[in-house]
């Protein structure tokens, strides 16, 4: 027997209820995992709380990201004992997730743990800190190099934006932060390696289609009118890699800074990558993001918390990373 959290709808609302199962109730798949953490991230609080549209298939067992060790397995790429990381492949949404002491999968979603990431510290990267690597990759693809300007990242004190500022500080870029952090959190966002940090109201608002130029590039989390914003004021050749909708999945801008000043704006999705891709994600994140700095934004919640910390989550009553230690 095992705990898992799950998720059921009853009329339209969302019931989470920790229940114990067994290897049969697991879904089909040729890897067996004992999980050992996962993470909060925002997506898992909405599917939790039942505040966004995130499940797909009812019921589930809710968590986009875990760690843990393999139990059984008929792929031969793993054994028994192999440590691995998954994040992403629909895991939350249409599969079983890591909100889990178990899981099956495909083998084709596994990643091997990188030697120098610790289980611990891979649940405080999880997805947030992937999509962060995935971001800074997409902008060194375009180019960009840490004497080109200053970089903006928005929603800064969130998951993403936080391991963001870290890792893109380790590279030697000037990292501003925007956010609406207030003193305490403002400081935290200085020791991960923000050399400014702004009000995130500054970029909130509806603004001028071109404006003064500020950034070289930049990480976006917010969308809607931030996320104008940034294009508009992005100097020549900018570009930003846009990764969230934590103000709304609206666009209210204009192909000016496209057109005249030749910005670019890359879409970030962290699901459906190839595993190449991701083990060069956790590679930049084990090179350049000191453990120090992700572990003092990170702290532990039990399986038992996690309905309640989904609410402080998604209420701004919680910062940061939120390892899921399964066992508690």
């Amino acid at each position: 027997m095992f705990k898992a959290l799950h998720l059921t709808q009853r009329d339209g609302k969302t019931e989470a209820l920790l229940r114990d199962f067994d290897d049969a109730d697991l879904p089909p798949g040729d890897v067996t995992v004992r999980v050992a953490y996962s993470s909060l991230n925002y997506k898992d609080a909405l599917a939790v709380t039942g505040r966004g549209p995130v499940i797909r298939r009812w019921p589930l067992v809710p968590g986009i990201d875990l760690v843990g060790t393999v139990e059984r397995s008929d792929d031969a790429r793993w054994k028994a004992g192999d440590a691995v990381v998954v994040n992403g492949w629909g895991l939350g949404e249409t599969e079983w997730g890591g909100f889990a002491q178990k899981a099956r999968l495909s083998g084709d979603w596994l990643l091997a743990l990188p030697p120098q990431i610790a289980p611990w510290d891979a649940a405080a990267f999880g997805t947030a800190g992937y999509t962060a690597a995935l971001c800074v990759m997409a902008l060194q693809r375009h180019g960009l190099a840490p004497s080109d300007g200053p970089v903006l990242v928005t929603g800064a004190s969130g998951g993403v934006g936080s391991i963001a500022v870290s890792l893109l500080a380790g590279l030697g870029y000037t990292v501003t932060a925007s956010s609406g952090a207030n003193a305490a959190q403002a400081e935290t966002l200085r020791s991960l390696g923000a050399a400014e940090v702004i009000d995130r109201a500054e970029l909130g608002a509806p603004g001028k289609p071109l404006q003064r130029e500020r950034w070289a590039g930049a990480i976006d989390t917010a969308g809607s009118h931030t996320l104008a914003n940034v294009c508009a004021t992005l100097r020549w050749n900018g570009a930003v890699a846009a990764c969230g909708l934590a103000q709304g999945s609206d666009f209210p801008a204009t192909v000016m800074p496209f057109i005249l000043r030749g910005v670019t704006l890359y879409g970030i999705n962290c699901v459906f990558v190839p595993n190449d891709t991701r083990r060069r994600a956790y590679e930049l994140l084990g090179q350049y993001v000191p453990l120090d700095r992700l572990r003092a934004i990170s702290t532990e919640v039990g399986l038992t918390e996690v309905v309640a910390a989904s609410h402080d989550l998604l209420d701004g009553r919680r910062k940061g990373r939120a390892v899921v230690a399964v066992d508690r």
